[in-house]
């Protein structure tokens, strides 16, 4: 079992991919606190985990957030081994889109949805290495948009410009942690079925345009488990010698022109 004894907090973790990856840590023998901001969907998630995770409602944006979650870790499974800040989304409905449309609150929004609640994530967790002593890991919740971008139907330039910016946050902050054995990892997708991505998995012409610019696998979207593999080495002792690192599992978006 690749994460036996791990204790993990997933920010972003009651839907989609960030529940898909906790119900996998719990295979691999891993205990999980899940962070959501919906509490129903807190609840849920919780039942999913079958004693093997507490979820806790809470805003990722908010800088109490991270803290508590790493604290009822420690307190309720006795330790905290790694983050995975999977909490972001679309700025679209803000405010987000193409530069000549996009209005400050936009930018404001996606920017605090996406980049300010990984940092507070990643920051309460480095305190809380630091604090315990033997390093740990975290992985970080990009976009095969924040470097390969789409722009006849994926024109959202603040949530591209957030996502490039955790490749960089992350890179800096891996190396300044290295010599403490913290490692900090990025793991970026395409296009994946999730609550997030509803209006492009129903619209057919998006659909069409992704079976060519993800084409493994028949060409397809993405599904939450996808991502799971990858999220388990990361946070497993197989990483031990990676950090700084960008792994795009993107069904070969990145080297597809996309035809439609």
């Amino acid at each position: 079992m690749w994460l036996e004894s791990k204790k993990i907090v997933i920010v972003g973790g009651t839907t989609g991919m960030g529940l898909s990856a906790a119900l996998a840590f719990v295979r691999e023998g891993a205990q999980v606190v899940v962070v959501g901001r919906n509490p129903d969907s807190c609840n849920e998630a919780e039942k999913q985990l079958d004693g093997n995770g507490l979820a806790m409602s809470g805003d990722a944006s908010d800088p109490q957030t991270a803290p508590k979650a790493i604290a009822l870790c420690q307190q309720i499974f006795g330790g905290f081994d790694g983050l995975y800040h999977v909490a972001g989304g679309s700025g679209r409905r803000s405010g987000d889109g193409p530069l000549h449309e996009l209005t400050l609150d936009g930018w404001n929004f996606t920017a605090n949805l996406n980049l300010t609640s990984l940092m507070l994530s990643n920051q309460a967790a480095v305190r809380a290495f630091r604090a315990q002593g033997g390093g740990g890991s975290i992985l970080n919740m990009g976009s095969v948009l924040g470097s390969r971008p789409s722009p006849a139907y994926f024109a959202t330039h603040a949530y591209a410009a957030m996502k490039s910016a955790v490749i960089g946050f992350t890179k800096s902050v891996a190396a300044y942690y290295a010599s403490d054995n913290i490692r900090v990892n990025v793991l970026a997708p395409a296009l994946v079925e999730t609550p997030m991505a509803q209006r492009a998995t129903q619209d057919d012409t998006i659909v069409a345009f992704a079976k060519t610019k993800q084409p493994l696998d028949g060409g397809r979207i993405g599904q939450p488990d996808d991502l799971d593999g990858a999220a388990v080495y990361f946070m497993s002792d197989y990483s031990a010698f990676t950090t700084g690192q960008i792994l795009t599992v993107d069904g070969g978006w990145s080297v597809s022109e996309g035809q439609i």
